[in-house]
C-alpha cells in the first residue's frame, strides 16, 4: 500500500504540471492564429511568383545567371528551418532525421556538406560535427532571426546564401522544413533553392503571345532572387505556424494524460486512506474488547 504523504506530493507534482502544460497549450494556440495567418497570406503571392517564373523559364539556362548554373554537386548547403525551443513533439527531430536521410541516400559522395540552422535545435545538434558552419559570411547564430520574425531579417540570411553560392563556395543548395496543413499535421519537405530548376508551364510561349517590357532576361534577372527569398520566408513561416501547432497538440495530450494520471493518483490515494481508516477502527475496537476481557 503506497505511503499517504507520497501519494498526496505526487498529486501536487501531476497537478502543477497539468497547469503548465495547459497555459502552453492556450499560449501555443494564441500564437498559431498569427502564425498561421501569416503563412496563408504568403501562399497566393508565392504561388503566383513561381507561375510567372515558370512561364519565363524557357530560357532559363542561357538568361537565368548565375542562379541557374549546374555543377557536380561536391559542396553542399542545407539550410535546417527548425525551432528555438522544444516541448512540441516531433517536430525537430523530423527535421534533423530528414537532414540525415538527405545526407546519407543523396549526397553520400559530396566532399563538404555544411547545415545553417535556421532554429536553436538543429544548431545544437550540428554544431560539433564536421557538418557546422564554424567560420566565414554564412556563421552565426541564424535562429536569433525568430526574436523578430519579418522578410527583412530572413532576406538577409538569403542574401548571403544567394552570395556564397555566386561565389561558387557551394554547388548546392537544399532546404528543409516542415510545411504547415493543420494543428495536427506537418508535412516535411525538403527542396533544392539552387541551382534553380522550374517547371516548365503547360502552357508554353509559343501559344501565348506575351510582349515583355523590359525583355525576358531583365525580367528574370530582377525576379530570381526576389522569388528565391520569397522560398525561404516561406519555408521559415510554414515551420513557424507548424511548430505552434505541433506545441499545441502535445501540450493537449500532456495535459490529457496528466488528468488521466492524476484521476488514477488521488483513486489510488482514497483506497489507501480508507484502508488506513479502516486498520484505526479495526485497532480501536480490538483495543475496546482487550479492555472488557
Amino acid at each position: 500500500m503506497p505511503n499517504l504523504k507520497e501519494v498526496r506530493n505526487r498529486i501536487q507534482s501531476v497537478n502543477s504540471t497539468r497547469q503548465i502544460t495547459s497555459a502552453m497549450k492556450m499560449v501555443s494556440a494564441a500564437k498559431l492564429k498569427r502564425a498561421q495567418d501569416a503563412i496563408v497570406k504568403l501562399r497566393p503571392y508565392s504561388a503566383k511568383l513561381t507561375e510567372i517564373m515558370n512561364n519565363l523559364s524557357g530560357n532559363l539556362d542561357e538568361i537565368g545567371g548565375a542562379f541557374s548554373e549546374k555543377r557536380d554537386a561536391e559542396r553542399i548547403l542545407i539550410i535546417a528551418v527548425n525551432s528555438n525551443r522544444g516541448l512540441c513533439g516531433g517536430f525537430n527531430a523530423n527535421v534533423i532525421k530528414a537532414i540525415r536521410k538527405l545526407i546519407s541516400d543523396d549526397f553520400v559522395s559530396a566532399k563538404e556538406i555544411k547545415v545553417l540552422s535556421i532554429g536553436k535545435k538543429a544548431f545544437d545538434t550540428y554544431k560539433k560535427t564536421k557538418h557546422h558552419i564554424a567560420e566565414g559570411e554564412l556563421s552565426g547564430e541564424h535562429f536569433k532571426v525568430y526574436d523578430d520574425l519579418n522578410y527583412e531579417n530572413v532576406s538577409a540570411i538569403s542574401d548571403r546564401v544567394l552570395g556564397a553560392f555566386e561565389r561558387k563556395e557551394f554547388d548546392r543548395v537544399m532546404v528543409v522544413y516542415n510545411q504547415f496543413k493543420n494543428a495536427a499535421t506537418q508535412i516535411i519537405q525538403t527542396e533544392q533553392l539552387l541551382p534553380v530548376e522550374m517547371e516548365a508551364s503547360e502552357e508554353t510561349n509559343d501559344s501565348l503571345d506575351f510582349i515583355f517590357e523590359p525583355d525576358k532576361a531583365e525580367i528574370i534577372t530582377n525576379l530570381l532572387p526576389k522569388a528565391l527569398k520569397n522560398q525561404v520566408y516561406k519555408a521559415v513561416l510554414d515551420s513557424h505556424a507548424s511548430e505552434h501547432g505541433a506545441r499545441m497538440t502535445a501540450m493537449h495530450k500532456a495535459t490529457d494524460n496528466a488528468s488521466d494520471l492524476l484521476y488514477e493518483l488521488k483513486l489510488s490515494y482514497n483506497k489507501a486512506r480508507q484502508a488506513a481508516i479502516t486498520t484505526e477502527i479495526l485497532e480501536i475496537v480490538a483495543g475496546a474488547e482487550a479492555l472488557d476481557g
